[in-house]
């Protein structure tokens, strides 16, 4: 066995530990650690869960991690998010990337150009924001704390400001060069003048003169950033930019300084191209960092509903306090034209609420005593007192802010595609370079070195692979928010992608096509008890249930003034019903097949049953000790926009059923009513999980619902869709939330997500498309038909235009309205 060194560098690194649960565990844990290679000594804690283990500099972390787990003391995981600046091309994603994933506990890294912010997924204590900060800042990006870069975008306003000022620098520059070198050749009298009043050799210093200072000031970031990645043999577009711009630059130097070390047909200064090159890419990056920011809009205005102080009465008075403050139990009052700071319920006042910003929701909501609040909102008539339910990031504002952040920083599968390309694309495009210049300096004719120089300079400035890095995250930044502003939070960005290409969507019927306020249409008691009676003993044992039919019981027991008796032994099967007990009897209230389990007959009743079915409405039943003491008939009508929804999924070629745990006679009297084709009846939750997968032969299915039982479907479908009036289960368990209850919302979120793909595709297509076609007229494909070559400063113009389309073409989704 190999000695270990005890002089080498010892890192101590911090993991927190699941599953001890006493000091054995301790004992263990340290045990296997200490015998792990590369482990120098290992310290557990059972109070706070951690370990503190002392590698040796080849140690694995990620190996320790694994060993642990198969010790059942499961480290944890946790999900870091860093603001990275500097970013400017897919190359720059794949340096963050390579360069986090290279730190000790980093299990997954993802950086997302268009948001500027990479997500990490490490061991929970083994790495922090330093720590991630340091690995950024090696590779020559500037980490910045997430919160400062997407709540304040105070870093993406001062990178905007420093590009502009460098813009102008730049054109100020530039621009006197390109007159010098490009006028001469346009206009005769021009270069007469300039002949007289400078004369040759004095035009060319003052030329090259300006481009060194372009160069040296505005452009001085392609340098410094360009050759620190070729020297870590990881180039990116900067490392293109800088030799270009650098070649075309000494080239021009040579042929203006010392003309006699060049061919006599090849003293030609290329000033003009190197400053022009300079100019516009700065001017490309500069007008992406403000498109980038119309695309952050979403978040920013999101996070400005929030308003900075509120009203909250503490100790008999009323103090205009900071938000922040803001706690649990809190009495704030809102008065008209205020937004609603925190989430929270009305004790006091009537008043009216716009909650469009929120929910996307056109109209105002009335709300009283009892109602809820949602911070972001805007009180619009009246004076309204709340007291605080959550607040800081407990909010739905806050939530909705996270799910549009998550989404955003997402990669979708048809992205896959760019990121392998662009992985091998920077070196490609040198070898290309290099490629050309010997083509030409092989085959061209005289003055064939500057020739071989123009040509290879021009592979490598129109090739630059910004618009392959931007073509998927701007247009998923830019849809994602615009589905927020809308009321569709997608929880995860892949889900956008298999939306887009769903075929089938399921829904539930209770909450969902209905609008989940069933009323108590009939009680039917069996002969022997009053209705009353089985009112008040069925509400009792509903009252322990969040299910919409349950509330239902619940609400016409109170509406009679009913006090209800207290129940013990509570048990909720899925799909069938509720039990309980009741003093000393046995209670359940439920479907026809929980009382067929119980043994309790029903048939007394078929008729009523038969006819209440035929008219929509779901029938339960009630036993008492086992036998039926009743029916309850509750009609759910279906929500005025259920029919609308429907016919807008079918008319985007989508199939649409209906999976309910309720009867086929009740389910075909609302599926009907609402015109959905395949109505199933009688499911169970696994029930409903099994027609999905029988559905999804037809391809991706997804299923809309809002209830616990509905959880194991939405988890089950290629894309779970949550109403957002819906239990947090379900949210839960979904990967799209529908704030509010409007099922029209469903085909809008379809629509959402095909033209964010849509918008995808046109983005790859066009910067795959650009380069297939400009890399090889770049190369001077063109020269042996027509003699035309291109111009370096026009390349970098073409280069710059390609990212601004890709951009473009995303804003272009900001205007979507469903």
């Amino acid at each position: 066995m190999k000695a270990m060194n005890l002089h080498e560098k010892t890192t101590t690194r911090t993991l927190e530990i699941g599953g001890m649960t006493c000091g054995a565990c301790v004992a263990h844990v340290e045990k296997v650690l200490k015998a792990a290679p590369g482990v120098r000594d290992a310290r557990a804690n059972l109070a706070t869960e951690r370990a503190e283990i002392d590698l040796a500099p080849d140690a694995d972390l990620a190996a320790l991690a694994r060993l642990l787990e198969a010790e059942d003391y499961p480290p944890r995981r946790q999900t870091l998010e860093i603001g990275v600046g500097g970013m400017m091309c897919g190359a720059c994603v794949a340096h963050v990337e390579k360069a986090l994933k290279k730190i000790p506990g980093v299990l997954a890294a993802s950086a997302n150009l268009a948001t500027h912010r990479a997500t990490v997924e490490v061991l929970s204590g083994a790495v922090d924001y330093a720590t991630l900060a340091a690995a950024i800042r090696a590779e020559d990006y500037e980490p910045s704390p997430i919160e400062a870069q997407n709540h304040a975008l105070a870093d993406r306003a001062a990178e905007a400001a420093l590009l502009r000022r460098n813009v102008w620098l730049a054109a100020a520059g530039a621009a006197p060069v390109v007159a010098l070198e490009m006028g001469a050749h346009l206009s005769p009298a021009f270069a007469s003048w300039t002949h007289r009043a400078l004369g040759h050799d004095t035009a060319m210093v003052v030329a090259a003169a300006l481009t060194t200072f372009v160069l040296a000031f505005p452009g001085r970031r392609f340098f410094q950033l360009g050759f620190n990645s070729l020297k870590r043999g990881a180039p990116d577009m900067n490392a293109l930019v800088a030799l270009g711009a650098g070649a075309a630059y000494l080239y021009s130097l040579l042929a203006t300084f010392a003309p006699n070390l060049l061919p006599e047909g090849a003293r030609h200064s290329y000033f003009e191209s190197a400053a022009a090159i300079v100019a516009f890419i700065l001017f490309g990056r500069w007008l992406e960092s403000r498109a980038r920011g119309r695309a952050a809009e979403a978040i920013a205005g999101l996070a400005r509903l929030q308003p900075k102080t509120a009203h909250i009465r503490r100790e008999s008075a009323t103090r205009d306090l900071p938000v922040e403050e803001a706690q649990i139990g809190d009495l704030i009052e809102i008065r008209p034209g205020e937004p609603i700071p925190v989430d929270g319920v009305v004790v006091e006042g009537a008043s009216h609420v716009d909650e469009s910003l929120i929910s996307g929701e056109s109209l105002p909501v009335a709300k009283k005593p009892g109602e809820k609040l949602v911070g972001g909102a805007v009180n619009q008539d009246g004076f309204l007192l709340m007291r605080a339910e959550k607040v800081g990031e407990g909010t739905a504002l806050a939530g909705i802010v996270r799910l549009v952040e998550s989404a955003q920083g997402a990669k979708l599968p048809i992205q896959a595609l760019a990121d392998k390309v662009t992985a091998i694309f920077v070196p490609v495009v040198l070898a290309l370079s290099a490629l050309t210049f010997a083509l030409w300096m092989i085959l061209g004719p005289q003055p064939a070195l500057a020739l071989a120089l123009v040509n290879a300079v021009n592979v490598l400035i129109i090739a630059c692979p910004c618009a392959m890095g931007l073509a998927t995250p701007a247009a998923l930044m830019t849809g994602s928010g615009r589905g927020a502003e809308l009321g569709i939070l997608f929880r995860r960005g892949d889900a956008l992608q298999r939306l887009a290409e769903i075929k089938t969507l399921a829904f539930d019927k209770t909450g969902t096509l209905t609008l989940g306020k069933p009323g108590l249409a009939e009680i039917a008691p069996a002969s022997g008890h009053a209705e009353d009676d089985i009112l008040a003993l069925a509400a009792a044992v509903e009252a322990r249930s969040e299910h919409p039919l349950a509330r239902a019981l619940v609400d016409a027991a109170r509406a009679r003034g009913m006090n209800l008796p207290e129940v013990e032994a509570f048990a909720y099967q899925p799909g069938l019903g509720v039990s309980g007990l009741v003093g000393a009897r046995k209670i359940a209230v439920g479907s026809a097949e929980l009382m067929a389990a119980l043994g309790a007959d029903v048939s007394n009743f078929a008729d009523v049953d038969r006819e209440q079915a035929g008219r929509g409405a779901s029938v339960f039943f009630i036993a008492v000790d086992g036998v039926t003491a009743g029916l309850f008939a509750l009609a759910d009508p279906p929500r005025p926009q259920a029919a609308a929804a429907v016919a807008a999924l079918k008319k985007l070629g989508v199939a649409t059923a209906m999976l309910t745990g309720d009867r086929t006679a009740t389910a075909r009297a609302i599926g009907e009513n609402v015109g959905i084709d395949d109505i199933r009846a009688g499911l169970k939750p696994e029930g409903k999980v099994a027609v999905l997968a029988e559905l999804s032969e037809r391809g991706p299915v997804g299923f809309v619902g809002d209830g616990v039982n509905d959880a194991p479907a939405l988890a089950a479908a290629d894309v779970g869709l949550a109403m957002g009036a819906g239990t947090e289960i379900a949210r839960n368990s979904a990967e799209v939330v529908l704030v509010g209850s409007n099922p029209e919302k469903v085909a809008t979120a379809v629509r959402l997500s095909r033209a964010v793909l849509r918008n995808i595709k046109q983005n790859l297509a066009w910067a795959f498309g650009y380069n297939i076609v400009l890399i090889p007229v770049a190369m001077g494909a063109l020269y042996p038909l027509n003699g035309t070559l291109l111009n370096p400063a026009f390349g970098a113009a073409a280069m710059a235009l390609s990212s601004l389309f890709v951009l473009g073409n995303a804003l272009r989704l900001r205007a979507f309205r469903g």
